[in-house]
């Protein structure tokens, strides 16, 4: 049974720094393109980014460009999203989602492995 447990969410003000993190078991996680998606009250869940197997690959919503960063540490089944300059926009619930392929990919419905998500709240 694959779990992703997602932790590291909380409340800060705009300006501020926050990281998330996501460990997975039950999956070879170095065979796993993995991303972070994020859903704020009212609206669709969408993507935030994404990484390949191997961290050779990254993808970045262009809404968090240059203020978000994603990694792993595959030795530690786990991968993180660095999240500075936070905008009260960034408030959301943030999901890890796990994908059946090495091959990281923007699109949600291509992901097959979901946490349970963590709050994000910005303050301004």
């Amino acid at each position: 049974q694959v779990q992703l447990v997602e932790s590291g969410g909380g409340l800060v003000q705009a300006g501020g720094s926050l990281r998330l993190s996501c460990t997975v078991s039950g999956r070879s996680f170095s065979n796993t393109a993995m991303g972070w998606f994020r859903q704020a009250s009212g609206k669709e869940r969408e993507f935030v980014a994404g990484i390949s197997h191997s961290g050779g690959r990254t993808y970045t919503a262009d809404s968090v460009k240059d203020r978000f960063t994603i990694s792993r540490d595959n030795a530690k089944n786990t991968v993180y999203l660095q999240m500075n300059s936070l905008k009260p926009e960034d408030t959301a619930v943030y999901y890890c989602a796990a994908r059946s392929s090495r091959t990281v990919v923007t699109e949600l419905r291509y992901y097959d492995y979901w946490g349970q998500g963590t709050q994000v709240t910005v303050s301004s």
